[in-house]
């Protein structure tokens, strides 16, 4: 037998349908927007799941909850969209409200069970000082329902059918086994990034401008093209009782 399959990420680029979750409006365009749009190119069919509605994140002046958190759902679907987003889910949860990683987990499995995409991507909730809860559950509750969602009778009471997503990435990793080429689509991230306005003034989309291109840069380095957005991908194999992951 063939043990090599097994220490080997999954294949994300062919994907024909993905579930890109994200904790707040903007993460998945300053996680993995230049991937995302790589991925619409190549015709996979894009789904945006929104967990918080992000009514904590005022920028500069205060603004009543409500009305910021309208304000961002409508900045989520017009920047999804500019990526090649089709479909926008939104739990409209409040905003550093996540506590239950069951709870969220069961809420995520129903919609990958409707859904059914090959892969699911979410913040990296491992990473090293990721000090942001509603990050550390979305991606642990993410985790969660990937595993799961094959099972018959989970979620309890559930009346969806049993699927099971080849992959997940998880973006926002300090440990990458999977970098995309987004030399063709980094400007796309940036537009895209710009469109979240209530939380991404002039000077600090320049700034992530100028870091994103250092990493980008570096995560390409020696794999024959310019920019690249690196993830840490796994299989449902990976994510329970197998030591190895981290060095896969």
């Amino acid at each position: 037998m063939d043990l090599s399959a097994f220490l080997t990420p999954p294949e994300i680029l062919t994907a024909q349908c993905a579930l890109c979750i994200q904790p707040h409006p903007d993460d998945n365009e300053i996680g993995m927007g230049g991937t995302i749009a790589a991925l619409a190119a190549r015709g996979c069919e894009i789904h945006y799941l929104t967990v918080t509605n992000g009514d904590l994140g005022a920028q500069g002046a205060p603004i009543e909850p409500a009305q910021l958190a309208a304000l961002r759902r409508d900045e989520a679907v017009a920047a999804g969209k500019a990526l090649g987003a089709a479909q926008f889910h939104f739990f409209d949860l409040p905003d550093g409200s996540l506590e239950s990683i069951p709870a969220l987990a069961g809420r995520i499995a129903e919609l990958v069970r409707t859904i059914r995409p090959n892969v699911l991507f979410c913040p990296d909730p491992w990473a090293a000082y990721e000090a942001h809860q509603d990050h550390v559950v979305t991606g642990k509750a993410a985790a969660q329902a990937f595993i799961s969602t094959a099972l018959a009778q989970y979620p309890r009471g559930t009346r969806t059918q049993p699927w099971q997503p080849e992959a997940i990435g998880f973006y926002f990793t300090q440990n990458p086994n999977t970098v995309v080429d987004v030399t063709d689509t980094f400007e796309q991230k940036f537009a895209a990034m710009a469109l979240h306005r209530t939380q991404l003034k002039d000077e600090l989309l320049a700034m992530y401008r100028a870091y994103f291109t250092l990493q980008s840069q570096q995560r390409a380095a020696g794999r024959g093209f310019a920019l690249g957005e690196g993830l840490k991908v796994l299989s449902p194999l990976h994510l329970h009782c197998f030591v190895e992951a981290p060095q896969i």
